[in-house]
């Protein structure tokens, strides 16, 4: 086997290689640029609720409105008539 030969064979392959990796070291840089997905992203607007948080929520204002109505009973609105 002819020497010379040989080590141009493995510089051809290493170029080769080099090129390769050269490549795929973009696609590793482009892809960690790449946008965010929307379902990554921070919603906006208001969050779901649970089936807890929503009776909590009824019966704080269940007691808010009773409050409100025994109030109004206990201090009926003046009219004002123009």
């Amino acid at each position: 086997m002819d020497l010379f030969k040989a080590i141009q064979e493995l510089y051809a392959e290493k170029e080769k290689l080099e090129r390769v990796i050269a490549s795929l070291e973009e696609l590793q840089r482009s892809a960690s640029e790449a946008p965010k997905l929307p379902s990554l992203m921070r919603r906006r607007g208001r969050k779901d609720m649970s089936a807890g948080e929503r009776r909590e929520v009824s019966e704080r204002m269940k007691k808010y409105w009773a409050g409100r109505r025994k109030d109004r009973l206990q201090n009926p609105p003046t009219s004002s008539g123009s």
